[in-house]
Formats: structure tokens, sequence, C-alpha cells
């Protein structure tokens, strides 16, 4: 069963998914998990051919900081590294240039604020 605290993630990546895929990038993976981490969206962009990582992030209120300011540098060393695991094993990806963004997500997951940072790290 899922905890509380994964519904409401799951239901951000959702969110997230929906609002790239309408800015045409492409589904390649979700919730990509390894033994050093997890990525929560891989998808594709084909108007730059890049293979992007992203992580979503929500926050329902931002009195300690907005949903991207809690991504840290062990948390982007993380998502690098898992990156590099994934590339190793998917070469179809290897001639692709790769990015790292950040969704963020905040209030109401009902009517969201969304913060897209492409090449947040």
């Amino acid at each position: 069963m899922f905890s509380f605290k994964r519904k409401i993630g799951n239901t951000a990546e959702v969110i997230a998914l929906q609002y790239l895929s309408k800015c045409n990038l492409q589904l390649v993976e979700k919730n990509y998990l390894t033994k050093l981490g997890e990525i929560d969206i891989i998808m594709l962009d084909k108007n730059n051919n890049e293979l992007v990582f992203v992580e979503v992030r929500y926050r329902k209120n931002t009195n300690f900081g907005s949903a991207t300011d809690t991504i840290g540098s062990d948390k982007q060393t993380k998502i690098t590294k898992t990156a590099q695991y994934y590339l190793q094993s998917r070469r179809q990806y290897r001639d692709f240039t790769c990015r790292f963004d950040v969704i963020g997500i905040e209030y109401s997951l009902k009517n969201p604020k969304i913060n897209w940072i492409k090449n947040a790290f």
C-alpha cells in the first residue's frame, strides 16, 4: 500500500508529465530506480535531440523555500550518478546530449503553480 506522501508524489509526477508532454517532450521512462537512486521522469526532447532527466518536487507552501530550492548538491550528485548508470545500460541514447531539469510544483495539486527549470544543474 502506498503511503500518503508517495501518493502525493505520484500525483505531482503525473502533473509534471502532462505539462512536459504539452511542451513536446516524449516520455521515455518513469520512476527509474536503481541502488544508486531514482530518476522521476526521463523524457526525450526531439527538438534538441536531448535526453532529459527530470526531478519533480512538490511543496504545499513555500514558507521555507520553493519546491525547486529543495534540491541540494547531494541530490544533484545522486541524480547525475543514476543518469550515468542509465546511459551505460541504454546504448540507444549514447549520441544524445543530456540535460537535467527540475519541475517545481507548488500550492494545490488541483490548481498548481509549475516552475520548469531547464538545465537546472
